[in-house]
């Protein structure tokens, strides 16, 4: 495999599983140095460990991405590590399904802060120098839910909504530096966050796992099948070689045809 991105240095948000990990394990088959970046210590750990023991180069970092502070020190960690950073891959995310009515302004903060506030933060902790630097890539991993909305989840469409529109503004804002910033937006992924999910609409609606997949989550999706997280790895990968230089404030839609019409 050719190291696209050999010298490069990435820091991924969300890390320890699903489609961060895919992300970080991606960008380090390319070359990347990169830093994991969870609050699943064990687990990132863990997972740091295998990506060293193929011979690529990763550290980890625990932090809550809801936090001004955690995330200062995130910036000063990878400092100190890195140097500088090239690639920030905002990813960190949660759910909690509710009716607006009954919906915890507890818990829509928590999401809010953690999957926009905590992508702003990020942003204007590494932005800077990666325009003085002349190079950089951002993406945001946002969501099918970004673009369309389905009951109970205001808070995360609100926040994958709120993203996009980040996205826009800062890839406005970086245009002539080198820098790009741009979005991915996934329908159903085969992840943890997902796997919960079929769990609990198994449940309400009394059918079987594999039911909920093929009647609820992908009754709108003509590609009948979850996403694996390999795959949005290597999308994401790709946005940070040169070859997409000029794909800028993009919000790159992964959806098995969900939006066609």
């Amino acid at each position: 495999m050719q190291k696209y991105l050999s010298g490069k240095t990435a820091a991924v948000t969300g890390a320890a599983s699903g489609i961060g990990l895919a992300v970080a394990n991606s960008l380090a088959d390319l070359g990347a140095k990169v830093c994991l970046v969870d609050l699943q210590t064990g687990l990132l750990e863990a997972e740091t460990r295998k990506i060293n023991d193929r011979g690529n180069a990763a550290i980890a970092f625990s932090a809550d991405l809801s936090s001004a502070d955690d995330i200062r020190t995130l910036g000063e960690f990878v400092g100190e590590e890195f140097g500088c950073l090239d690639i920030l891959v905002n990813n960190a995310g949660l759910q909690y399904i509710s009716p607006i009515d009954e919906f915890p302004v507890e818990q829509w903060d928590k999401l809010s802060d953690i999957m926009l506030r905590g992508a702003f933060l990020c942003m204007q902790q590494f932005l800077p120098a990666m325009k003085t630097n002349g190079w950089g890539r951002v993406i945001n991993i946002a969501s099918i839910h970004s673009i369309v909305a389905s009951k109970f989840k205001s808070a995360y469409i609100a926040a994958k909504h709120g993203l996009i529109g980040l996205t826009k503004t800062a890839a406005l804002e970086s245009a002539e530096s080198g820098v790009t910033v741009n979005a991915v937006s996934p329908a159903y992924v085969r992840t943890p966050l997902v796997e919960q999910q079929i769990a609990k609409q198994s449940e309400v609606h009394r059918i079987s796992a594999d039911e909920v997949i093929r009647k609820v989550m992908l009754a709108p999706m003509p590609q009948k099948e979850l996403i694996e997280p390999s795959e949005i790895g290597e999308i994401a990968a790709f946005l940070c070689t040169d070859a997409a230089r000029h794909i800028n404030g993009h919000n790159l839609v992964i959806d098995g045809g969900w939006t066609i019409t």
